[in-house]
């Protein structure tokens, strides 16, 4: 899905126009989710806004609906990837000093083994 206020730079927007390949694990109307390439644990998942918005600061009241389903994705992920039962963390960043590499907002689902500290 092309979106006008797509940044042609960034990686997640060229991700869900299908110009760059991933491992897609979910798809809806909003809202996408694929295997993150450089995986931490044997579960780690990017559920990312299929419309660019940088980051957390950039969410506005509209944006309510859309952050909620992130989350809900992210939970609906962990139950189908088998890692709900046993413990997940859903993990976002913001900005450089909190680790973030792409600025296109996104989810991280996080899985598959006891999780180390941050």
């Amino acid at each position: 899905m092309k979106d006008p206020k797509r940044v042609s730079a960034c990686l997640f927007c060229r991700i869900v126009a299908r110009e760059l390949p991933a491992d897609i694990v979910y798809e809806d109307a909003e809202v996408l989710s694929f295997r993150d390439i450089r995986p931490k644990y044997p579960v780690h998942l990017l559920v990312v806004p299929k419309v660019h918005l940088a980051g957390v600061a950039d969410l506005q009241v509209e944006h309510e609906p859309l952050a909620g389903k992130l989350l809900r994705i992210g939970a609906h992920l962990a139950r189908r990837e088998g890692i709900a039962n046993s413990g997940f963390r859903l993990l976002t960043n913001e900005g450089p000093d909190a680790g973030q590499v792409v600025h296109h907002l996104h989810l991280h689902v996080l899985g598959g083994e006891s999780l180390r500290g941050l």
